[in-house]
């Protein structure tokens, strides 16, 4: 921080001069004021890291002033410096934000030490709001197709409640990043965010991270330890993969969010706790209530608001911007930085992606890294990433996941994408694959009606919506339906 500038506001000449003289041999930029007023006119175009402030002043006193100051900018280190000090005056400008209160007359050595503990204060509150800058950005939801915006407009509507949320979604769709929004809007912000994978823990020690758990309570339990819903006390519990917890943890989950309670391992003591549960999963709850594997009271619990993440198929128009996230991300971390030529961006916004946004991340990263010259070209994405985005093998170009159903839209490729097919073979394979798309949706996915109002046999129907991944065909009979 350089030049360190500090603000002197005091009615008396003498003391104004005599501070200024000690600041000014410690090679700080001084700005003396002689009024609160003064001081208030010239501290947005000085911005001084530290302001000494009067308290007795005629006109306007520094209690008032210290008020206006803390207004124009929240983050203002002020000490407070009075020949009359009292305990009261001194916790009253404790509680507008005063950094420290010094009594006249100044003593030298005490002025410094003040001066070095607050300026090493201010470095530490801006290295903080970088630090909180960084970690927004790293954890921002980048887009603005329609599908992303109207699950930015959910959380929106939603972190500033108590309710319960279940983000559902693929794998690499960006779970994670709605429950930290969430969570940064609410006014649970200041409090802890505590993520427990469940697929990643054994389902014998799911319980002991949950709700921690007492010394000797079962083996390797060397001493007493305090479990996830503890440590998220007065913030937010993102339960992910929730899909896979045990039924047993399940039932001790669903104890915890009817009573607010929980009972560490080994302990019959309830410890309550405040936390609001987010979870997240990329399974079919309702499927796994019918095969017996959640629980049906739990999932009534968890789910008050649902929050659907679409798939990076579904949100192509983003996939441009999220190029330039990560290219500007990946290069503060130290990957050398490069341009896409347009053509080589079109070529990634036509993958599919099974892997969604965490599987195009990788990607930018292994062209900017590996990609010959400083512009990444439609060959590198070719050679580089062809075999990795679902395109079947390392073909060209593949069609769009969803067809295009005319006009422009947002979502599976609406944006006919399909149009920009390389050879007149893939055109006329993707044309097709969009007309059965469409073809099934008009009669619900009933492949003998389809087959029928088609004039195509239902043998034929089916292997075209196997070789173009139209949906799971369902157990044949007559009227066999996709799912």
């Amino acid at each position: 921080m350089s030049p360190r500038r500090v603000m002197i506001v005091d009615d008396e000449k003498g003391i104004r001069e005599a501070l200024k003289q000690v600041l000014e041999y410690e090679e700080i930029e001084v700005q003396a004021s002689a009024s609160g007023h003064e001081a208030i006119g010239v501290y947005p175009e000085f911005k001084p890291h530290l302001v000494f402030l009067d308290v007795k002043m005629e006109g306007m006193d520094g209690l008032e002033t210290l008020k206006k100051i803390r207004e124009l900018d929240p983050q203002a280190q002020v000490v407070m410096i009075s020949g009359h000090g009292t305990i009261q005056t001194a916790v009253e400008a404790t509680q507008l934000g005063a950094y420290d209160f010094l009594e006249k007359p100044l003593d030298t050595d005490r002025i410094l030490l003040t001066l070095r503990n607050a300026l090493q204060h201010v470095v530490l509150v801006h290295e903080n709001v970088r630090l909180k800058q960084e970690f927004r950005a790293q954890y921002e939801i980048v887009g603005s197709s329609k599908a992303i915006r109207g699950v930015i407009a959910l959380i929106e509507k939603v972190a500033p409640t108590p309710a319960r949320v279940v983000i559902t979604g693929e794998n690499g769709t960006g779970k994670e990043l709605v429950a930290r929004a969430i969570h940064s809007l609410s006014p649970r912000a200041q409090g802890p965010f505590i993520e427990v994978n469940c697929a990643a823990i054994p389902g014998e020690l799911i319980e002991s991270e949950l709700f921690g758990h007492m010394k000797g309570s079962f083996t390797g339990a060397f001493s007493d330890r305090a479990g996830k819903f503890e440590l998220a006390d007065g913030g937010t519990l993102f339960l992910d993969e929730v899909g896979d917890m045990s039924l047993s943890a399940q039932a001790k989950v669903l104890r915890a969010l009817q009573e607010g309670t929980i009972s560490r391992v080994g302990s019959g003591k309830a410890v309550p706790v405040d936390v609001r549960v987010i979870a997240a999963t990329n399974k079919h709850l309702s499927a796994e209530i019918e095969e017996g594997r959640f629980r049906e009271d739990l999932l009534h619990r968890l789910n008050v608001i649902p929050i659907h993440v679409p798939p990076l198929r579904e949100r192509r128009t983003d996939v441009p911007q999220l190029i330039s996230h990560f290219i500007a991300e990946l290069t503060k971390e130290g990957v050398p930085r490069k341009e896409f030529e347009l053509a080589a961006v079109e070529r990634l916004t036509a993958q599919d992606w099974p892997g969604n946004i965490r599987e195009l991340k990788n990607a930018v990263e292994r062209l900017l890294i590996l990609a010959s010259g400083r512009v990444v070209k439609p060959a590198d994405v070719e050679r580089l990433v062809g075999k990795g985005a679902g395109d079947g093998g390392g073909s060209r170009w593949k069609a769009p996941a969803v067809p295009p159903a005319g006009g422009e839209g947002e979502s599976g490729g609406a944006d006919a994408s399909w149009l920009r097919a390389p050879t007149f073979e893939e055109f006329k394979q993707a044309a097709e694959r969009a007309y059965l798309y469409r073809k099934l949706e008009e009669h619900d996915w009933n492949v003998s009606e389809t087959a029928r109002t088609l004039q195509m046999p239902r043998s034929n129907l089916y292997k075209k919506i196997e070789r173009y991944g139209l949906g799971r065909v369902g157990e044949a009979g007559e009227g066999g339906s996709v799912t």
